[in-house]
C-alpha cells in the first residue's frame, strides 16, 4: 500500500480543483486518498474530505491505513475493517457458531454496511440496512425468514459490543433496534387432514412430524438403503446429523446396549471437523433396544464384508470415509420425496422421536436426557408435540376422572335427598 495523498478542494461548481481561492486559508477543505482493503477483500481507493488542515486528513489517512493491519484497528476503521478483524480475532466459541458469524459477515454485513466508517455507524443505517434486508431473496428466491433477520442483527450486535470494549465506539447503535419478533414454530403432526390440506395445495408446516404410521412405512421404504440404521437411529433416538456422522464402534456398547455421543463432525471451510457436542448436556449416554441393537450388529457385519474398518466410523461413505452432515440432509430429502409421504426435514425427526417416546408414556425428564438438552423447559416447548393418540388418551382419562367424581357426589347428593325428605314428612305440623 502506497503512501496517502492529501489535497486541497472547495465546492466551487465552475472552478473546483483550480479555483484560485483555493490558496486562501479558510476557503475549501481537506481531502485524502488512499488505497485500502475493500468489502470485496481486494484493494480499493478510498476518498475522504472535510478536514480543516492538511495535518487532519493525513492523520485521518494513516489510522485508517493502520486499521488494514491485521494486528490492530483503529476508530477511523470501517465496518468491513472492523468485521474482518472482529472475525479473525474471534476466540472461545464453536467452530458451527464462528462460521455463522462469517457466512452473515460475508453475505449480509459487508455489502450492506461494510464502507461506513465505524465511528459513524448509527441507527438511521441500521433501520434502513435490516428493512432491505427483510426484502431480500435467498438462492430459492424465497423472501429472509424472520429468525435469519434476528440471527444477523445477533451477529452484529456482538461484533459492536466488542468494538466498545476496543474503545472503537462509545455504544452500541444496534442495542435497541427494533425488528419484528420471531416465535418458534411448533411441530405438527401429519394428521390426515393437514396430509389432505397438502396433496391439494403444497401447504406444509414449518415444522412436521410424522404419526407412527407414516415413520413406519417409512423405515420399511428404505430398509434396503445403506444408511438404513442410521434412519432408524435417528428417528428412535433422536440423535442430531452432526452427532450420527461422528459416532465410532468404540462409542457404542453392543453387550451392554448403549451409545455415548462425545463427539461430532461438522463441515467447516470445505472439510471435515472433530468437535465436541453442542452443549455439555448433549455429551450423554443413551440406552438402545433390543431390535437397535440388533441392527447395529448387522451394519457392522455388513461393513467387516465390504473390508472396511469396523474399529473406526459407524457410517461411512463407500470407501469407508466419513459422511458430510449435509449429504444427510440432501439424501433424507431425496428419499421422502420418493416414498410419497408427507415431507418432513431430517431435523423433524428429532421431534418425532420425543413425541413417539412421549406417546409410549416415557417421563419427560428421560426424554430430556436422550436429547441432550440442558432443560426440561426446552424439551418440553419445542420438541414434545405430542401424538394425537396421546391427546385422546389425556381427554379421555380427564373425561373419566370429571364423570367419575360426578358419579360418586350424585350418589351422595341422592343420599342426603331421601334423608332430608323423610325429615320433612316426618316432622309435625305446627
Amino acid at each position: 500500500m502506497g503512501e496517502p495523498v492529501v489535497y486541497k478542494r472547495c465546492g466551487c461548481s465552475d472552478h473546483d480543483r483550480a479555483c484560485p481561492d483555493l490558496a486562501d486559508e479558510g476557503h475549501g477543505s481537506w481531502y485524502f486518498a488512499i488505497q485500502v482493503l475493500g468489502p470485496s477483500g481486494r484493494r480499493e481507493r478510498v476518498r475522504r474530505g472535510g478536514f480543516r488542515t492538511a495535518e487532519h486528513a493525513m492523520r485521518a489517512a494513516r489510522e485508517l491505513a493502520a486499521a488494514d493491519d491485521p494486528g490492530g484497528v483503529s476508530a477511523a476503521c470501517t465496518v468491513a475493517q472492523w468485521l474482518r478483524h472482529w472475525l479473525a480475532t474471534l476466540q472461545f466459541v464453536r467452530e458451527r457458531t464462528r462460521q455463522g458469524y462469517a457466512d452473515h459477515v460475508r453475505i449480509h454485513l459487508v455489502p450492506g454496511l461494510g464502507r461506513i466508517p465505524i465511528a459513524e455507524l448509527g441507527p438511521v443505517d441500521l433501520r434502513r440496512f435490516f428493512a432491505g434486508l427483510t426484502q431480500r431473496r435467498n438462492r430459492y428466491g424465497k423472501a429472509l425468514s424472520p429468525s435469519t433477520v434476528q440471527r444477523v442483527h445477533a451477529t452484529l450486535r456482538v461484533a459492536l459490543n466488542e468494538a466498545i470494549r476496543e474503545g472503537l465506539i462509545d455504544t452500541n447503535p444496534a442495542r435497541r433496534l427494533g425488528l419484528p419478533r420471531t416465535r418458534r414454530p411448533h411441530a405438527q403432526v401429519w394428521t390426515r387432514s393437514r396430509v389432505a390440506v397438502w396433496q391439494a395445495t403444497g401447504q406444509r408446516p414449518a415444522v412436521a412430524v410424522w404419526t407412527t404410521e407414516h415413520l413406519t412405512a417409512f423405515l420399511d421404504y428404505v430398509r434396503e438403503d445403506a444408511l438404513h440404521t442410521l434412519w432408524w437411529l435417528a428417528a428412535l433416538r433422536g440423535l442430531r446429523r452432526g452427532e450420527l456422522v461422528g459416532l465410532r464402534w468404540v462409542d457404542i456398547g453392543l453387550e451392554t446396549r448403549e451409545l455415548t455421543v462425545v463427539q461430532q463432525l461438522i463441515h467447516v471451510n470445505g472439510r471435515l471437523q472433530v468437535v465436541p457436542p453442542k452443549s455439555e448436556a448433549s455429551q450423554r449416554t443413551i440406552a438402545l433396544d433390543t431390535e437397535t441393537t440388533r441392527l447395529l450388529r448387522r451394519h457392522q457385519q455388513r461393513q467387516h464384508q465390504k473390508g472396511l474398518d469396523v474399529a473406526g466410523w459407524v457410517f461411512t461413505r463407500e470407501d469407508g470415509q466419513p459422511i458430510r452432515p449435509d449429504y444427510l440432509t440432501y439424501r433424507f430429502r431425496y428419499l421422502v420425496a420418493a416414498s410419497g409421504l408427507p415431507p418432513v426435514r431430517l431435523h423433524d425427526l428429532r421431534h418425532g422421536a420425543a413425541s413417539t417416546a412421549l406417546a409410549a408414556h416415557v417421563d419427560p425428564c428421560t426424554v430430556q436426557g436422550q436429547l441432550g438438552h440442558a432443560s426440561i423447559v426446552l424439551t418440553s416447548d419445542t420438541y414434545t408435540s405430542v401424538l394425537p393418540e396421546l391427546h385422546h388418551e389425556a381427554a379421555e382419562a380427564t373425561a373419566r376422572l370429571v364423570m367419575s367424581t360426578a358419579r360418586r357426589a350424585g350418589h351422595r347428593l341422592r343420599k342426603r335427598t331421601i334423608r332430608l325428605r323423610r325429615r320433612r314428612t316426618t316432622r309435625p305440623p305446627r
